[in-house]
């Protein structure tokens, strides 16, 4: 079995629609995401969870664990603050220390500010610029790749509070 490199994809938008348009862009291409979401962040710094997809998600996984999985390794302090309304606990802890430490993720009050939708995806390296070519509206676009370690840490905590954020993000 080989080993996946995958990238963190990520586009700003001024507005949701936009955003959405290119998700369903990037839908099109389904088996080359692995996991992605619309983030939409209002004018008062609230943020939620707009559409998800991916290959985890046809593979069974549950909308908590894709939100939690693409904002773990976008933005940690998200879901420390209630990006989709729940902290996972301690692993949600050690994710945010770890992109401190290790500067995973970018930044995002620079690729989500208050007012504005991002589409946040991890896509296998292999497939970086046919994903980044069906990203026609984005005012902005960074891809980074994920350290093994740091996806699995991610993965690690999400599969661990799965529950609470699934029961955030369907209420």
């Amino acid at each position: 079995m080989s080993e996946h490199n995958y990238t963190l994809f990520v586009a700003t938008y001024d507005d949701t629609a936009s955003a959405a348009d290119d998700f369903e862009a990037i839908k099109d291409t389904d088996d080359l995401v692995v996991a992605g979401v619309v983030l939409s962040r209002d004018a008062s710094g609230q943020t939620k969870v707009e559409e998800h997809g991916g290959r985890v998600v046809a593979a069974g996984t549950t909308v908590g664990a894709v939100g939690g999985l693409v904002v773990g390794l976008f933005a940690p302090h998200l879901l420390l603050s209630g990006v989709i309304g729940a902290a996972i606990g301690a692993g949600a802890g050690a994710i945010a220390k770890r992109h401190e430490e290790k500067k995973i993720g970018v930044d995002a009050e620079e690729w989500l500010p208050p007012g504005s939708s991002a589409l946040v995806a991890v896509v296998d390296d292999l497939y970086l610029d046919r994903v980044d070519k069906a990203i026609k509206k984005a005012a902005k676009k960074i891809d980074k790749a994920i350290d093994k370690g740091d996806y699995d840490a991610v993965v690690k905590a999400v599969n661990e509070g799965d529950e609470k954020i699934f029961e955030a993000v369907t209420h």
